[in-house]
């Protein structure tokens, strides 16, 4: 018995002295942590990507020109709004605090900026599914005379006369040629490495923690009452839904053209909502706890949900505290923090 006691007091020393090695070198790590180029890597247990990076392979070079794109407000037509405008990183690559984009001139947009991690798994873009491919969504905000106000052969030209961007493009695609396709896919070679597979929830799913019994019970709830369209592990199935929000909004109708797709909205992931909202396509929910509640008493309107939305509606008062709980465990700060993502010094 004295002999596993001692055992025991000696492992836990270890695993005390290993944590607080871990947090004093915390700083170390993550200046290490910079000098390593992100890659469109497959996490555990997830599917394969939709985008095919095969014909655009992920180099330091490419991914760095890229990053200098998305936080450059050349972009833009009066050189006040880059990518990272409406697409910060602290909010998940979202608009913290706006419940509509702001672009030019501080004018709103129509709809919340979406966060943006785990793209290159999704089959479209944009709430109405605009886009189809990672490689041309930039240009829809690019082009969008609210947003950016631009147009592709402008931001060339403006490319070319910096003289900054010329050996970036030749160490990236070994060419000073400044062209839409390698313009377009350093673009892809950043967007594509958001990936956000560090919560609490992958480290449980990975067997490396566990869930507290709040958030366990959550867990139950979330695959009782949300999973129809939040699927695990990207905890969203990329298609389009009511969802018993009255709104003037075409929403998918206006890309299919099938009034039936009238108020459909691509499904957001359920990832680092704590840091993404204000929720919804036009934002009108400023806590989980308003969408929740939406969800538990707001939907009258038979014609404005989907039928996978019969279970949410069935959310109970006593379940919400536990839902969110779980609803925290997917909230993932070493992506929120990562130093490779933030903007170039």
């Amino acid at each position: 018995m004295r002999r596993l006691l001692l055992w025991s007091f000696v492992a836990m020393s270890l695993v005390a002295a290993g944590a607080a090695f871990a947090a004093r070198h915390e700083p170390i790590a993550r200046w290490l942590l910079q000098w390593k180029t992100p890659q469109l890597r497959v996490p555990e247990g997830w599917p394969q990507p939709v985008y095919d990076a095969q014909d655009n392979p992920i180099t330091r070079a490419g991914f760095e020109l890229g990053r200098k794109l998305f936080y450059d407000p050349q972009l833009s037509i009066d050189g006040s709004v880059s990518c990272a405008s409406c697409h910060q990183q602290f909010a998940a690559f979202a608009h913290y605090d706006h419940a509509l984009s702001h672009g030019l001139g501080g004018v709103n947009g129509t709809r919340n900026a979406p966060a943006l991690f785990n793209l290159a798994w999704q089959r479209s873009f944009m709430w109405d599914g605009a886009v189809t491919h990672l490689e041309l969504q930039p240009l829809a905000p690019l082009g969008n005379p609210v947003e950016m106000g631009e147009t592709l052969p402008h931001v060339l030209e403006k490319l070319r006369a910096d003289a900054a961007y010329a050996p970036l493009f030749e160490a990236a695609f070994g060419t000073l040629a400044i062209d839409s396709q390698h313009f377009l896919r350093s673009l892809a070679q950043f967007l594509s490495t958001l990936i956000s597979d560090q919560s609490r929830y992958d480290r449980v799913i990975a067997g490396r923690q566990s869930f507290s019994a709040e958030q366990a019970r959550g867990l139950d709830v979330y695959r009782a009452r949300c999973a129809g369209c939040h699927a695990e592990p990207l905890f969203t199935d990329g298609a389009f839904h009511r969802n018993g929000i009255a709104s003037d909004d075409l929403g998918r109708s206006a890309i299919s053209g099938d009034a039936q797709d009238r108020g459909r909205m691509r499904t957001p992931s359920l990832r680092n909502l704590a840091n993404s909202g204000p929720y919804m396509h036009d934002g009108r929910f400023d806590t989980l706890e308003q969408v929740l509640a939406h969800y538990a008493h707001g939907i009258r309107d038979a014609a404005s949900q989907d039928a996978l939305l019969e279970p949410a509606s069935r959310l109970k008062d006593e379940e919400i505290g536990d839902l969110l709980a779980f609803l925290d465990t997917l909230n993932d700060e070493k992506f929120l923090d990562d130093p490779r993502f933030a903007e170039p010094r």
